[in-house]
């Protein structure tokens, strides 16, 4: 009875080992269920384009909230963002994602709020292969002459905003003459080589061209030559909120020489400082008044909650940014290697603020939806007020395909 008895014990303590073995080894296969996803954002947290990164990083922490119901994990797997401040300089930028690639080991990059700074990154996804969701920088080249196959841009690009400014010149004035005032940096050179390609396929003439140096600080030339040429329009490709140019070609009255003003909307603060556009048109990427639909009212609401004030000019392609990833890993099931995720991301559709984007297969820009718009002077706001004229759809913008896939 004792040999049975001990037979028994034997067999259930070998039974319990066996259970308990494997249990060990379906955590470990597992196992990545329980281990963080870690991204690392490359945003401008101080210098020129300071307002811009930190308007992305707050999107970005919203959209993560939003897309997985404030839980911050996907497949079981906690997410973790690692944020580093590229100062607005490349050499900063390429060091700070080499620390978050070696040291921090992260598994997506995020970035970055210059084109100078991204372009100095690309090189470094494909070297590590790992993916890098680009938002907010524009240039062409970051998904035409520089792409490679591990970048994805939520942002869009140079050539969809010169369709869209394209696309509302024409429809208001067929056949106008535009001239072109930009800063002269990737941003836009970029920008004004994209619109004079625009420009022909809508029938624009463009008869100028002035780019300024990115520490300008008086434009009277530049703007002086514009008013001699005496176009219908002038275009004015712009970023940041220091060092603008609105108060002197206001100064210098180029509204009542007969040139109509045509921009993209900046962010808020910058707003602040385009007293006198009232009455005058352009295009937004956003203004948080313009899009109707569920997840923007989501994004204001919640912004107003947490910061006092209403979502900025690039809150929503943060915001868009992790939308995307987090859809894409719900369908990897978690899985953050490049080729899983490449995988699910190219062509894939996603809801924001904006309305629907979708990930082009040929070059992974998102296309997405634009505004026409017109300023307009509001009661109780201390700014001209972007003000809806018609929604410029995806299929209006589609860029031409540039890379060299």
């Amino acid at each position: 009875m004792r040999k049975i008895l001990f037979s028994m014990f034997l067999i259930a303590i070998l039974t319990v080992t066996a259970a308990c073995g494997g249990a060990k080894a379906g955590k470990n296969t597992t196992g990545e269920g329980k281990k963080p996803i870690k991204i690392g954002l490359l945003m401008s947290l101080s210098g020129a384009l300071e307002s811009y990164g930190k308007q992305t990083v707050n999107g970005f922490e919203l959209g993560l909230d939003y897309a997985t119901g404030g839980k911050r994990e996907v497949a079981g797997r906690p997410i973790q963002v690692v944020v580093e401040d590229t100062t607005t300089k490349p050499d900063v930028a390429k060091q700070k994602a080499l620390k978050l690639l070696e040291e921090d080991k992260v598994d997506i990059l995020v970035g970055c709020s210059s084109s100078a700074d991204a372009l100095a990154v690309l090189p470094l996804a494909q070297e590590y292969k790992r993916i890098m969701v680009v938002e907010p920088a524009v240039a062409d080249s970051i998904t035409g002459a520089q792409w490679n196959k591990y970048i994805f841009r939520t942002a869009r690009n140079s050539s969809q905003d010169a369709l869209a400014v394209a696309s509302a010149i024409a429809f208001a004035k067929p056949g106008a003459s535009v001239a072109i005032f930009a800063q002269d940096y990737a941003f836009g050179r970029e920008g004004a080589a994209a619109f004079v390609k625009a420009a022909e396929k809508k029938g624009l003439k463009v008869s100028q061209q002035e780019f300024a140096p990115l520490n300008a600080t008086d434009f009277t030339a530049y703007i002086q030559r514009i008013i001699n040429a005496k176009p219908d329009y002038l275009y004015v490709i712009w970023a940041g909120s220091a060092n603008t140019p609105w108060k002197q070609i206001m100064d210098m009255k180029v509204p009542e020489k007969g040139i109509r003003i045509m921009t993209g909307t900046p962010d808020l603060a910058t707003l602040k400082a385009m007293w006198g556009m009232e009455g005058q048109e352009g295009f937004s990427v956003y203004y948080y008044g313009l899009p109707k639909n569920e997840i923007n009212d989501w994004l204001v609401q919640e912004h107003r909650k947490r910061f006092g004030q209403p979502p900025d000019l690039f809150t929503p392609g943060g915001f868009s940014a992790a939308v995307a990833i987090v859809k894409a890993l719900e369908k990897t099931g978690g899985d953050t290697s490049a080729d899983k995720l490449i995988e699910v991301m190219e062509g894939m559709s996603f809801d924001t603020p904006k309305g629907k984007m979708t990930f082009r297969k040929e070059d992974h820009q998102a296309l997405q939806t634009l505004y026409h718009i017109r300023f307009e002077k509001k009661e109780g706001f201390d700014y001209p007020v972007p003000t809806l004229i018609r929604e410029i759809k995806p299929e209006e913008t589609e860029p031409p395909v540039m890379n060299k896939r």
